[in-house]
């Protein structure tokens, strides 16, 4: 996690075990401020130059929004200098840069906090393993696969472990389904061609054979007005001629005719085929997709604005629904929760939260420019309330199937997310949620067009997927 600090123009980055790095910053100036909220890493660009402004080179670039605004190498004049992003020391910004994955959260806060470990039972936590999963894996051993003895705990390294193995073999067999999708579809093509040329010949034939009983017709009835012997002798012959041309031609036809049901009915069976494969890959995405998953943090958002709870997955929204918020009429803060390891016990983690304020139900005005100047740098960042944190967490009842959905299976990296503010536009189905905090100035997501999000970052929504994104 990367916490930045607007006030005290200070970048800190923490692991599950601490603060790990730390450097100053450059956020952004009057009219172009760095938005205050919760971000993560969209996309990394080692090299990138902006498409806004002429001197805009942004080496070891990493982004948090759509809208343009990026951790990045830059001048750090020592005050609020950029136009929105977050300028970093050249060298922190090439380490940070090697060590940070897409997603890491990025919170940008007014004035410096710092993670508190918290335990709370309204903490997410994984449901035990089913059954089915225990067996697979005990049969798996016994059958020679690696799997070490033990049962399978819930959230646990191991469980993981498995879940990323079921995964790669659902991958495997999406594989295998696309390629006989293909296969089928191939054939289908191919038998469909033959099928068309068999019925071309069917109809030309039928047409030829059309033409020679027309002929067949016209000798008959010259037979029939022939008047001398001559005439009648040649009518009779040219009576011959058709009848054989019209028998010879039958005879073609009716094999025309049993080579184009052939050719149909072949045609009809791997056209069949073809959609048959083309449902079993569908069918083959979806169980993949829900695979891989199930490996992926579970990251939860709570709004008291809305009233609303939403979930996400891999950056794609998996379920949306009503929370109830007791005393709904008073703030609630806004607090980022944190899954950060496995105690070893079934199901449950050790957590972090990083609450957005250092009293974060009752929140100060924004200071002026003049007296953020003029204010003394804090030496130490503020270490949450977890009292608050707690009672945020006593007054959120979600519904059961929220719960269901939620509980499925937490891992470390997972998060919750509780705060009086909504959804902000720039949550899309490229980002994790992103939460921008309305006490605060926000010049620099006010200046800036949405830029495409890259062909990779967009990824299909799963068939249970809900709605919940913007789209600029």
């Amino acid at each position: 996690m990367a916490i930045v600090s607007l006030s005290d123009q200070r970048i800190s980055i923490y692991d599950a075990n601490g603060k790990v790095l730390e450097a100053p910053v450059s956020t952004g100036s009057r009219d172009y401020e760095t938005p205050a909220g919760i971000f993560s890493i969209v996309q990394k660009k080692e090299i990138h130059h902006s498409n806004l402004y002429l001197d805009g080179e942004m080496p070891f670039m990493q982004r948090i929004t759509w809208t343009g605004i990026a951790l990045h190498a830059g001048a750090l004049p020592g005050h609020p200098a950029s136009h929105g992003c977050i300028r970093l020391p050249a060298a922190f910004a090439q380490q940070l840069f090697e060590i940070t994955d897409l997603g890491m959260r990025v919170l940008i806060v007014r004035d410096d906090m710092q993670p508190s470990e918290i335990s709370h039972p309204a903490l997410l936590k994984s449901k035990p393993v089913p059954r089915e999963l225990v067996l697979a894996t005990h049969r798996s051993a016994k059958l020679g696969a690696s799997a070490p003895d033990g049962e399978i705990v819930p959230g646990s390294a191991r469980h993981l472990q498995i879940l990323q193995s079921i995964a790669a073999t659902k991958a495997a067999e999406l594989d295998a389904a696309a390629k006989r999708q293909r296969e089928a579809q191939a054939a289908a093509t191919r038998t469909g061609s033959e099928a068309a040329a068999a019925a071309r010949l069917l109809r030309a034939g039928e047409a030829n054979l059309a033409r020679a009983e027309n002929a067949l017709k016209e000798a008959e009835r010259r037979l029939e007005t022939a008047v001398s012997p001559r005439i009648k002798q040649q009518a009779e012959t040219a009576k011959a001629k058709a009848l054989a041309r019209v028998g010879e031609l039958q005879a073609k036809l009716q094999t025309a005719r049993l080579q184009e049901q052939i050719k149909r009915d072949a045609a009809d069976r791997a056209s069949e085929e073809a959609r048959a494969a083309a449902v079993a890959k569908n069918r083959a995405a979806q169980v993949a997709e829900e695979a891989a998953q199930k490996t992926l943090p579970v990251s939860v958002f709570i709004s008291r604005k809305t009233q609303r709870l939403y979930v996400r997955k891999g950056n794609y929204p998996i379920f949306e629904g009503p929370v109830t918020i007791r005393d709904a009429q008073l703030p609630i803060g806004t607090f980022v929760f944190t899954a950060l390891d496995h105690l070893g016990a079934p199901g449950e983690m050790r957590w972090s939260v990083v609450a957005m304020y250092r009293n974060p139900t009752s929140i100060e005005p924004a200071p002026t420019e003049q007296l953020r100047r003029g204010r003394a740098r804090n030496a130490s960042a503020a270490p949450t309330d977890v009292a608050a944190a707690s009672a945020a967490l006593d007054r959120i009842v979600p519904t059961q199937e929220a719960l269901d959905i939620i509980s499925d299976v937490v891992l470390a990296g997972s998060s919750l997310i509780i705060s009086d503010e909504g959804p902000s536009r720039e949550t899309g189905k490229d980002t994790d949620f992103v939460v921008v905090m309305s006490h605060e100035p926000q010049g620099a997501l006010k200046i800036r067009q949405r830029e495409p999000a890259p062909e990779e970052a967009f990824r299909r929504s799963p068939s249970r997927g809900l709605p919940f994104f913007w789209t600029w």
